[in-house]
């Protein structure tokens, strides 16, 4: 097909009526068209994109870009950030011969900036605490993520109703370690009688369940003060939507605590913002780097829980965007859902790669320019295959993408800048304190003692009923009442003699004549 055909193509696929971001030039034949612009919607950002691609291909940059872009048109945005190299976007980038060169090509002229950035935290790193009540996380999350049986699911839903009826607040996982111990314990019996018989090897499964969570650092993530998703959604006094990043560099062999944080965010975003339907643009994007940690310790029941608000978060206003290097690492019920798609290079040193290349080159439409099973093994750096829902839901345009450069520092801040920047935080204020208030491990802990100290009054007083019923039973039996009656005789016998009064002698065999 002609080259006009092909820029007469994308020109028409790529004009919106909304706003839109710009993201490169096309290129046609290994040559990047000037001024031949490729943008994408804001309008259907909610639908969720991928940005996938072999290591070093430009994943990180194309997500600084869409980050900053976003900021600067008032959407907010969240970043996990697993590598802890997107804190650049908080700094000015500085022009560079190659950054020159690349916008010579595309057309665009490159002006540096940077975007407003909150650090958030699941550890101890600099940034805003994230943390969550294990009551705020609920039985249903809980059940999904400790991949408890049914029979474990239905103890962990009548121990939190135990809670809710006698306000119990379960607060971290201390409080409901302590739960479940009291529950084959202390608290038994009385549990028992109102909500019926729980085993305790069931029990004892979902403690051991618990500990190997705790053992990843989960008692980091569960507790006060809890986080607001409201806090997500805010922007600077210039109007630009502050780029929350999440670091999670020391995250990576946690997966179990990435999967339970990032399934509770997403639960709390669905069941707290309003219905929205389809917005100008979204009220907030979500970029999920290394997603496979995601998807790769989650239980059939945790795909599904996921899989299930993804499909639903759309309307909230919530775009949602995995960055990983292959699409293979996400579930197809999840891929099917994704809208917007970057396709950087792939590398085929194996049969396995080749096979993954083109199982990849299948959630691309058609193209009459590319052939798109050639063109993903040699894509340069900072270039990319792309397509995205237009305002009609309809997929644009297959395109080779030369992506403009990021306005922001294409390079990570130094740990003092990080450190200043969370200092100056008003979160850090609100979010960055130890609350330890009174709660079910403290309220119960004081109800094991007390049944420990009735426990062993009860045990005394079963002491000392066990050793009377002894010596009543001793007293009362026929050898020792046949005792008594001897030992009496014998005192008697005694006491007469000593007065001077005889007694009949017990008669023998031998004192009768006979």
């Amino acid at each position: 097909m002609s080259k006009e055909k092909f820029i007469e193509e994308i020109k028409s696929g790529y004009i919106f009526e909304g706003d839109s971001i710009l993201l490169g030039g096309a290129t046609y034949d290994e040559e990047c068209q000037k001024e031949l612009f490729v943008r994408l919607p804001l309008q259907t950002l909610n639908r969720h994109g991928l940005i996938s691609g072999a290591t070093g291909t430009g994943k990180t940059k194309t997500l600084q870009i869409l980050t900053e872009q976003l900021s600067a048109r008032g959407v907010p945005s969240l970043i996990m950030d697993i590598k802890g190299d997107l804190s650049g976007i908080a700094a000015e980038g500085n022009d560079h011969p190659k950054i020159e060169e690349r916008h010579n090509k595309i057309g665009y002229p490159f002006i540096p900036g940077k975007a407003p950035v909150e650090f958030l935290s699941l550890s101890d790193e600099h940034g805003v605490r994230l943390r969550s009540t294990i009551t705020e996380f609920g039985p249903i999350l809980l059940t999904k993520i400790l991949n408890l049986s049914d029979a474990q699911e239905g103890i962990i839903a009548v121990l939190f109703k135990y809670c809710d009826d006698h306000e119990l607040p379960l607060l971290d996982i201390k409080d409901l370690k302590k739960l479940l111990n009291y529950s084959i314990g202390a608290g038994k019996d009385a549990i028992e009688e109102e909500y019926g018989k729980m085993s305790s090897v069931s029990v004892g499964a979902i403690l051991r369940k618990l500990v190997a969570l705790e053992q990843q650092d989960a008692e980091l993530f569960f507790g006060e003060p809890s986080f607001d998703v409201d806090d997500l959604m805010r922007m600077d006094e210039n109007g630009n939507g502050i780029v929350s990043i999440l670091r999670l560099t020391d995250i990576q062999n946690r997966p179990k605590l990435f999967s339970t944080f990032m399934l509770q965010l997403l639960a709390e975003i669905y069941a707290t913002f309003p219905e929205e339907g389809d917005l100008e643009q979204p009220k907030l994007c979500m970029f999920i780097d290394e997603a496979h940690l995601v998807f790769d310790e989650a239980s059939n029941e945790l795909l599904r829980q996921i899989e299930t608000i993804i499909k639903l978060i759309r309307s909230k206003g919530v775009g949602i965007f995995f960055i990983t290097q292959n699409p293979t690492d996400i579930p197809d019920e999840v891929l099917g859902q994704l809208g917007m798609k970057i396709q950087h290079a792939l590398r085929a040193f194996t049969a396995k790669d080749r096979k993954a290349i083109k199982l990849a080159a299948q959630n691309y439409p058609l193209s009459d320019h590319y052939d798109i099973e050639e063109i993903i093994t040699k894509l340069g750096i900072g270039e990319a295959l792309y397509t995205a829902l237009n305002e009609d839901g309809i997929p644009t345009p297959l395109v080779h993408l030369l992506l403009r450069a990021p306005q922001s520092r294409m390079d990570v801040l130094t740990k003092e800048e990080i450190k200043t920047i969370s200092k100056e935080s008003d979160l850090t204020k609100k979010y960055n304190k130890e609350v330890d208030r009174e709660s079910a491990y403290e309220i119960l802990s004081g109800k094991i003692e007390e049944y420990k100290s009735e426990e062993q009054v009860e045990k005394r007083t079963k002491q000392r009923k066990r050793e009377k019923t002894a010596f009543e039973k001793m007293i009362n039996s026929t050898t020792s009442r046949q005792i008594g009656r001897t030992i009496a005789r014998e005192l008697t016998r005694g006491l007469l003699g000593a007065l001077g009064v005889k007694t009949t002698r017990r008669r023998t065999r031998n004192s009768f004549p006979w």
